[in-house]
């Protein structure tokens, strides 16, 4: 039978033989990053934002507008007067003429509005950036759940073909002990059927495998039949006490601070209708010709200085309220997010607790079992223990490498999480 350490041998052969040109876990997030269309579209809203803030402090720059315009009347206008007793008619301009003007306005005053637009497209944009990093760190979460099924389903892949090769060198001795009349014929058949089983176990194993690569390889927008091979590297377990890490996770979450620049940018907004009912001035000036060969000068150059106040409107107020309550409802989903955050890393933290006592326990149960099964093997030559004792053995043993390899990568899994929920995947 097949030992512990063979099938040790075995998986370190196979790890060796992909090592050189394996994908690190690294290498399958910069891939990601760079062709997942989850991240390009948050690149994309991240650009618009920056627009809109341009377009924000835009509202400082002079506006200049130029226009022109031909107007033809039906008749000459003209203009009747009374000199001498006499009725007199005089034309005032041409029935056809140009008109044009250049003209500046440049706001000077305007109770704080602008700034108040500015500050909320400056906090709308910081949220944007915050969310397109939240983005990124789902989709590294994603990659890496898919990056450690696919080695998980490797792993058990080689424990159900151990499990085919043990049963295989069991059905020989059976089958030795079988022809030299020390067994019944019910031992024959009973391996082969567990042999069956195994074997079928092998399918769904790779079926499974296949699977589980086919969905990496759409997390990094590839062909979903391009071959993966991958290698066992991951990022290093955060250290510190549980509160030591709550802390942290608090102060480095993108999505806190996304929800913080929401509630600034709607708060700021809020500010900037408020101040549009306050007095507005403005400088205009500019350049205005009008052709008219009755006028003495027909271009001017003019300047004054406007203010607008708008003394009543029945909308601002209404819409100054609701973004401001807008405000207060983001406030409470922060505080929620605040104590779930929290539970994530707790939650984290105690299945790196978990795993590193099932990865100890598995460590002594794999070599019991392998122990177990080889002494069982010897006993059943010698005709000291039955088929079943044999078959149970077995199971025990594919169990446990089993259950070795799960606690190992719950234990890699639990790590990831605790990353992410800090913030520093």
């Amino acid at each position: 039978m097949p030992s512990h350490n063979h099938y040790l041998i075995g998986a370190l052969l196979l790890l060796a033989a992909t090592a050189a040109n394996a994908e690190t876990l690294e290498d399958a997030w910069s891939s990601a990053i760079n062709n997942n269309h989850q991240i390009k579209a948050a690149k994309a809203d991240t650009s618009a934002s920056e627009q809109q803030l341009h377009s924000a402090e835009g509202q400082r720059l002079p506006d200049l507008n130029v226009s022109s315009s031909y107007t033809q009347l039906s008749e000459t206008p003209a203009a009747k007067t009374q000199i001498s007793g006499q009725t007199t008619t005089f034309n005032m301009s041409q029935p056809g003429s140009v008109k044009a003007q250049a003209m500046a306005s440049v706001p000077i005053f305007t109770s704080g509005r602008i700034s108040h637009t500015i500050n909320a497209a400056e906090a709308s944009l910081q949220a944007v950036q915050s969310n397109e990093t939240t983005s990124v760190l789902n989709i590294k979460m994603q990659v890496a759940e898919a990056y450690i099924a696919v080695l998980r389903m490797e792993s058990a892949l080689q424990v159900a073909l151990s499990h085919v090769d043990a049963l295989e060198l069991h059905m020989k001795d059976v089958n030795n002990l079988f022809d030299q009349g020390m067994v019944a014929r019910n031992d024959v058949l009973t391996v082969n059927v567990e042999l069956a089983n195994a074997r079928q176990l092998v399918v769904q194993a790779s079926n499974q495998l296949d699977i589980a690569k086919a969905r990496y390889n759409q997390l990094l927008d590839r062909n979903l039949a391009d071959e993966v091979k991958l290698a066992h590297q991951f990022p290093e377990t955060p250290q510190g006490t549980l509160n030591e890490l709550s802390g942290n996770a608090l102060k480095q979450r993108p999505e806190l601070v996304t929800l913080a620049q929401q509630i600034e940018s709607l708060e700021q907004q809020a500010q900037s209708v408020k101040a549009a009912l306050l007095p507005q001035v403005a400088v205009n000036g500019g350049y205005q010709y009008q052709e008219n060969r009755y006028q003495a000068f027909e271009g001017m150059w003019t300047a004054n200085v406007g203010m607008d106040w708008k003394i009543f409107d029945g909308s601002s107020g209404h819409r100054s309220d609701a973004l401001t309550r807008q405000a207060i409802s983001l406030k409470e989903q922060r505080d929620d997010l605040s104590s779930m955050i929290g539970l994530q890393v707790r939650q984290a933290w105690l299945d790196i607790q978990e795993t590193q006592k099932r990865i100890a326990v598995a460590q002594q149960a794999i070599a019991q079992a392998d122990e177990n099964m080889k002494v069982t093997a010897d006993r059943y030559q010698q005709g000291l223990s039955t088929n079943t004792d044999v078959l149970k053995a077995e199971d025990l043993r594919t169990t446990s490498h089993g259950n070795f390899n799960n606690a190992n990568y719950d234990a890699t899994l639990a790590a990831l999480h605790l990353r992410r929920a800090l913030g520093i995947l």
